[in-house]
């Protein structure tokens, strides 16, 4: 009789452990890679810009903006998403000077993750 409640207990146990593994993978979204990377310099006028998670993103409750070189900012809406956690756009125009994305995107677990990617746009002379 023992033995049965001692195999229910260590399967609760293992359960349990499982649950919050997986809940701690799913947690924050943190940023995987980013085009263009952080400290990169990049040619314009226009910059395609792709930003990939380690977890799926709510495209429709992310928000990108541009951070331009007279710290103005500008909302840069989300053109596709290739995949679930990708999200993708365009920065167009864009004159030589230094430029930061800056995002914020929800989780499957609720979380709010926001950060800031800073680039530099070349002149057309490469400098």
């Amino acid at each position: 009789m023992i033995r049965p409640i001692r195999v229910a207990l260590a399967a609760a146990f293992i359960l349990a452990v499982f649950v919050i593994v997986t809940t701690r993978v799913d947690a924050h979204a943190v940023l995987k890679s980013s085009t263009p990377s952080a400290g990169s310099t990049v040619a314009g006028p226009d910059v395609p810009i792709s930003l990939t998670f380690n977890v799926r993103v709510d495209a429709s409750r992310s928000k990108l903006q541009l951070l331009l070189p007279s710290n103005e900012t500008s909302d840069l809406p989300a053109s596709s998403q290739p995949s679930a956690d990708t999200l993708t756009t365009t920065a167009k125009s864009l004159k030589p000077g230094a430029y930061s994305i800056r995002w914020q995107v929800l989780a499957p677990d609720g979380h709010i993750s926001r950060g800031e990617i800073p680039f530099t746009v070349k002149s057309p002379d490469g400098h």
